[in-house]
């Protein structure tokens, strides 16, 4: 055998043993059987709580749908961004078009993990990096209050990304960069049980960093600059710096974060806008402990200044 063939032949071994890597390095990784073991029977009630701290409804009801309607979960919403445009998907009780024929330890999987019931990666345009941190028995509770939720007929649109990002597959090398389930931010002193009830839903099901927190040209977020602020992932606008840090809310007292959630108000006496107005939709609806325990967590997390780029001054016509 010639030379050429040889290298030949050891090129496409290498190659190969690449592509087997790879396919191993980025398999799906569902949740093990302790956690699917600690989901119990879920409670509907307690999962209506967990509804609104997820925010289920400002993604996947239809656009601009108010009152009842937002119970009736047929995706559409698009959110456009420098990968592609992802669409929310019907995650209704239609059993074709939505999720009623998932079981609890499917939706577990998808809500944890990012892994769809047919093993492909989900995009974490869908905040499972967030949902990761969620207590199996709260994923649970959810689940069966969305047992209860209407089914609504007809699939949303495909999402609109361009290669490489259209290739699931590679979403695991990903995952194993930046699905974590611990906590972001780490005390020094022995937190209040306030403030560790607020990192659970502000960190957790309630995703805050998702919008708050800047991120890296992968799309992860910066979490040495955690709820310091960042470009908006739509237009030119800004996602305001939550911290206590310069051009933060360090002036804002807990009582006044908790007047925000709950009302609107900044104490200024300005109210809530943009894509905030359905955060705080949401906020309104939990319970005044929670709303107590996640401003709790924001007076007591690093300050940091600015996360997002200073915004430039458009020219005088």
């Amino acid at each position: 055998m010639g030379i050429v063939a040889r290298l030949a032949i050891g090129a496409v071994a290498v190659c190969a043993v690449g592509a087997g890597a790879f396919w191993a390095l980025t398999a799906p990784v569902r949740l093990d059987d302790v956690a699917l073991a600690a989901l119990g029977q879920g409670d509907a009630t307690r999962g209506e709580r967990m509804f609104w701290a997820a925010g289920c409804a400002s993604c996947h009801a239809r656009p601009k749908a108010e009152g009842d309607a937002k119970l009736e979960l047929a995706g559409g919403v698009e959110l456009k961004t420098g990968f592609g445009t992802f669409v929310a998907p019907n995650i209704s009780q239609d059993p074709r078009d939505g999720i009623g024929a998932w079981s609890v330890e499917d939706f577990a999987n998808a809500v944890m993990r990012g892994v769809s019931p047919e093993g492909e990666h989900l995009y974490p345009a869908f905040p499972y990096t967030s949902y990761a941190r969620m207590k199996p028995s709260d994923v649970a509770d959810l689940y069966a209050y969305m047992k209860t939720l209407p089914a609504v007929a007809g699939r949303a649109p495909e999402h609109s990304l361009s290669f490489p990002f259209n290739v699931r597959r590679g979403l695991g090398l990903w995952k194993h960069l930046y699905l974590s389930d611990g906590p972001v931010i780490a005390f020094d002193d022995p937190p209040t049980d306030a403030v560790l009830r607020g990192r659970y839903l502000a960190e957790g099901p309630g995703h805050c960093g998702e919008c708050h927190t800047p991120r890296e040209m992968t799309g992860a977020a910066k979490t040495a600059q955690w709820l310091a602020g960042a470009a908006a992932a739509e237009g030119d606008g800004i996602v305001p710096n939550i911290t206590a840090g310069e051009g933060g809310i360090g002036d804002w007292s807990q009582d006044d974060i908790v007047n925000y959630l709950e009302t609107g108000f900044t104490p200024d006496y300005d109210s809530v806008g943009g894509t905030m107005v359905e955060v705080q939709r949401n906020m309104e609806r939990l319970t005044q402990e929670d709303r107590e325990a996640i401003a709790a967590y924001l007076k007591a997390i690093p300050p940091h200044p600015n996360g997002y780029p200073p915004r430039q001054q458009k020219p005088s016509s």
